[in-house]
């Protein structure tokens, strides 16, 4: 009955769309206006409804923009369509609204989502640019360059990175990988270089172009859902492989001042080739099996400490109970399982190294993490004495099972506020790390693994590890990653080494000296 009720709710919006376009290619005076126009009342609408479980109230807000685009063509007054514009915009407005819903839900995780999120915020771009044009504002552009930049932001911002949003669905590699945020940041890089700085325009076509003709590769290697498919999704690329080539002509026009390609060739060729073969194409490949998310819901328990460490109490003596739980003991030297299980009978010694390109950003982190006590650390690279305690917290209050807090002081000042717990997914048992913050929490998820009896804990994985903001019941994955590395160098003495890179970028280095009490010897 749902499926019914999906299938024709979809069926409306596509054949409201075609009727308008129709009935507008008849009553429009210019016809390159209706490479907009077809992607506003078919090519979005399509695309959204494939993406999103249908809902009436969403169906009736797509109408309600589908028909103000449509009477665009018949409202006389420069105020009833300016009107008619901004319904539009409100339109583009909730699109990307929801795209950045999805994204907070998720976070820096999966690029083909990713894609989708990204694609969705674009469009808002575009319905501003479209409303500019319509409402004749003065942008410092030509009213035809302000219609181009609105197109631009229909298909290259929205069409296509929902197109690679999807085939990011059947296909991920390292190489798409690469490639997906080079196609995200083309549009923005394109027009900011249109805007102010054509070179920047030059190269980001020199990237985009690497990224397209990749992304044709790849598509040529991946299956699809059925023959028909991936021929119009292989096509629809192919022919962003020609006309980027038209885009890397014009660019290098506006930067070196060479003359290849006037923009009537672009408007007729670029444009027309985009908006039929790219755009009606990729659409259609799309229609015929939308591929569905692969993206998991996170399911993993989270601190719901919040601010400063509450439901602290009695002393414990390590940050686990029992080591063997995350991995196999047996392949670790005794003074690593010791110090996890018997932390308290251990002196710390830590030297921060932040990278050269992050110490400004640190020294100004550096006034509000004091004020804080929390995730403050040194700026000096000066060896440095932790101290620390260890206290059980209130798994009432903190709603993980056995919580306990490590809190390591450097002299008289917080530096960290670590509350460790364990969770398990699939049988493998993960530290399950959380950092109070104020109106959140960072979650670390670490996983455990012994390599020639050193011991690594790595946020980096496939599954839980990662790192994550929690705010309210929203998990937010970070990008960033930590990678500890544990080794001893003699009976009852470590070293450790803890990198951190935002991005894939090293930004911190602590390295440990951990030494055994001679009393507890």
């Amino acid at each position: 009955m749902k499926a019914n009720l999906k299938s024709s709710l979809f069926n409306s919006i596509t054949l409201v769309g075609m009727f308008f376009f129709i009935a507008s290619s008849i009553l429009t005076a210019k016809p390159y206006l209706l490479m907009l126009t077809v992607a506003q009342l078919v090519f979005v609408p399509i695309m959204l409804q494939l993406l999103f479980e249908t809902k009436r109230k969403h169906i009736i807000f797509t109408w309600i923009a589908m028909l103000s685009i449509f009477l665009l063509q018949v409202v006389p007054s420069s105020t009833g369509q300016m009107v008619l514009a901004f319904i539009y915009v409100i339109f583009t407005f909730f699109v990307a609204f929801y795209g950045l819903k999805r994204f907070f839900n998720r976070g820096f995780t999966n690029w083909a989502e990713i894609s989708i999120d990204i694609g969705m915020m674009y469009l808002f771009l575009g319905g501003l640019w479209f409303f500019a044009y319509v409402a004749k504002i003065d942008t410092g552009f030509s009213p035809l360059i302000t219609w181009l930049t609105a197109i631009h932001f229909h298909y290259s911002a929205f069409l296509l990175p929902i197109s690679l949003g999807f085939f990011g669905r059947l296909h991920d590699s390292k190489w798409y990988r690469l490639i997906a945020p080079i196609i995200l940041a083309g549009p923005m890089l394109v027009a900011i270089g249109i805007t102010a700085w054509p070179l920047l325009e030059f190269i980001s076509v020199l990237l985009y172009i690497f990224a397209i003709f990749s992304l044709i590769v790849l598509a040529y290697r991946t299956c699809f859902a059925s023959t028909v498919q991936a021929v119009l999704i292989r096509i629809s690329y192919s022919v962003l492989g020609i006309t980027i080539i038209f885009s890397l002509l014009y660019a290098t026009q506006n930067a070196f001042g060479h003359w290849f390609v006037s923009i009537d060739f672009m408007l007729r060729f670029h444009g027309l080739f985009n908006s039929i073969l790219f755009g009606m194409l990729g659409v259609a490949g799309w229609m015929l099996a939308p591929p569905e998310t692969k993206q998991k819901v996170y399911n993993f328990p989270v601190s719901q400490m919040r601010g400063t460490l509450k439901g602290a109490g009695r002393s414990q003596p390590g940050l686990v109970d029992d080591l063997s739980v995350f991995v196999n003991t047996k392949a670790l030297p005794k003074t690593i399982v010791d110090f996890y299980e018997q932390t308290d009978q251990y002196q710390l010694f830590a030297s921060v190294k932040w990278a050269t390109w992050f110490k400004p950003l640190a020294s100004c982190y550096k006034i509000i993490s004091t004020q804080l006590q929390q995730l403050n650390l040194p700026i000096s690279s000066n060896l440095t004495e932790m101290t620390f305690k260890i206290q059980a917290v209130d798994p009432t209050v903190d709603g993980r099972k056995n919580p306990r807090a490590w809190i390591r002081r450097v002299k008289n000042n917080i530096v960290f506020v670590a509350i460790y717990s364990q969770h398990e997914t699939k049988g493998r048992t993960y530290m399950n790390i959380a950092l109070p913050l104020p109106y959140s929490s960072m979650i670390g998820i670490l996983q455990l693994e012994v390599v020639d009896g050193i011991l690594i804990l790595s946020s980096e994985g496939k599954g839980d590890p990662g790192i994550y903001l929690a705010v309210g019941k929203t998990l937010f994955k970070l990008p960033l990653s930590e990678n500890f590395l544990i080794k001893e160098t003699g009976a009852g003495s470590l070293i450790a080494q803890h990198k951190m890179r935002i991005f894939g970028i090293p930004f911190l280095q602590i390295e440990y000296t951990i030494i055994q009490n001679i009393r507890a010897s």
